[in-house]
């Protein structure tokens, strides 16, 4: 019984992200497709931060009205809407229509956001509800969700997305000349897309059965046997003293920053389970929420909306694989994170910027595009492509750090960790969506076709 709820945990914990993460890793070979093209991944990343007012709404709910919004039906409604989503997306992504004469993707914008209205959702419902099972399911639940970055990318690392060719395309045209006319043959290279090894309808569909394993797999933690008797007894006794300590922090300085911060000396030491207090300054708190709100806006906002003027001037391949091996940082930091824990300050600030280097460099091609550095050279591929992953995994590892040490102060703390991580993924956003859009300061050209000095 312990092993199928491990395995219902962890499958409910996949369905938290994986429509977004899908969302993303597929982006290559959709740019080729749909009307936005290059614009595509900006107009995704604002889609994703509109989509936050269902995490606000349920907050505000549960703020103003306690226990009007039933946990377990906001899950039920959210996960159908995320299948539904899915499986419609799966036939409309690619239907457009005219707005203002200019051809939209409108269904696959609209279909987005409810999949990212559901997942942002999901971080306020999932985890909540995962507190009501036994302390050791917690944990499965974050490889569910960890899982839900990685699936749906080595799917489309199997799918093969965003290949291309360069080949010589021949047209006909009438030359004129006087009063005779002759008929003249031009040869001009474009860029001829490869077929996937399935098509984008499959992916969805991949998606889909991910979203639907989710929605059973809650039906049945919901239907486990004993699955509600929850009390301090049966947690650990590190958790009994974690949670006494965060009642002291709620009744006497909820309203100010903690500075006390509880977790056991030696995670590697079974007899040594009583936490040490670590007291932090007000000034080592605000560093903390600084860099939370700073790697947000550039992993959430600022990166993601110009990923494509990064990658493709190298080609589609790869942006595929900028795209899909970034996603898997992401997870793969989160998993390391877990068995190689650290709280030390210094070394987050010193990922920080390690991570913000690789973002620039990022920016930098961005910028330079269509004509970035090192684009005749397989060794501009290479880099580019290490430097997001490089970018994603060192930052996702920093968050991974500061949520750590959050979690262990009190959970006013981690309400600001949230706070400010949305604020940060907000204004990144904001930020860049008329730069790209509007303004037009990054510029995209056919890959075959450039002009680029040597």
């Amino acid at each position: 019984m312990a092993l199928l709820t491990h395995l219902l945990a962890c499958a409910f914990g996949m369905g938290s992200w994986v429509a977004v993460n899908g969302l993303w890793v597929e982006v290559p070979l959709l740019v080729t497709v749909l009307p936005e093209q290059w614009y595509l991944p900006s107009y995704i990343t604002i889609i994703i931060q509109m989509a936050n007012v269902g995490p606000l709404f349920v907050t505000l709910m549960n703020r103003f009205r306690p226990g009007l919004l039933k946990e377990v039906v906001v899950i039920y409604v959210i996960v159908s809407v995320g299948v539904i989503a899915c499986l419609l997306l799966a036939f409309l992504w690619n239907h457009t229509s005219l707005i203002a004469r200019t051809s939209h993707s409108i269904p696959f914008l609209i279909l987005t956001f409810f999949l990212a209205l559901v997942d942002c959702t999901s971080s306020v419902t999932f985890l909540p509800f995962m507190m009501q099972l036994q302390p050791q399911y917690t944990n499965t639940f974050f490889i569910g969700e960890g899982l839900s970055g990685l699936i749906p990318a080595l799917i489309a690392l199997g799918q093969g997305s965003g290949i291309s060719s360069c080949t010589n395309v021949s047209y006909k045209v009438n030359i004129t000349t006087g009063n005779e006319t002759v008929e003249s043959t031009i040869f001009r290279q474009e860029t001829q897309y490869l077929p996937p090894n399935f098509s984008t309808l499959i992916f969805f569909l991949l998606m889909t059965a991910m979203m639907l394993t989710c929605l059973l797999a809650f039906f049945s933690l919901t239907r486990q046997p004993k699955v509600w008797e929850l009390s301090q007894q049966h947690l650990f006794p590190s958790n009994i003293v974690l949670n006494s300590f965060d009642q002291i922090l709620d009744e006497g300085a909820d309203s100010q920053l903690s500075r006390g911060c509880s977790w056991p000396k030696d995670p590697k030491g079974p007899g040594d389970i009583l936490p040490q207090k670590v007291s932090y300054s007000l000034t080592q708190f605000t560093l903390i929420y600084l860099l939370v709100t700073w790697v947000s806006a550039l992993t959430n906002g600022v990166l993601p909306s110009v990923q494509s003027y990064s990658c493709l001037p190298y080609g589609h391949t790869t942006y595929h694989l900028a795209t899909t091996l970034s996603s898997m940082a992401n997870p793969l930091a989160c998993i390391v994170a877990m068995f190689l824990p650290s709280r030390s300050l210094t070394l987050m600030v010193i990922l920080t910027m390690a991570g913000t280097g690789f973002g620039a460099y990022n920016m930098a091609i961005a910028v330079m595009s269509p004509c970035p550095l090192l684009q005749q050279s397989q060794w501009g591929d290479v880099i580019i492509v290490f430097s997001w992953v490089l970018f994603t995994g060192t930052l996702s590892y920093m968050k991974v750090m500061a949520g750590v040490i959050l979690r262990s102060c009190s959970r006013s703390a981690l309400v600001w960790y949230g706070a400010l991580e949305q604020l940060g993924s907000l204004l990144g956003a904001l930020l860049m969506f008329p730069l790209v859009n509007v303004y037009g300061l990054f510029k995209s050209a056919d890959y075959c076709s450039l002009q680029c000095p040597a």
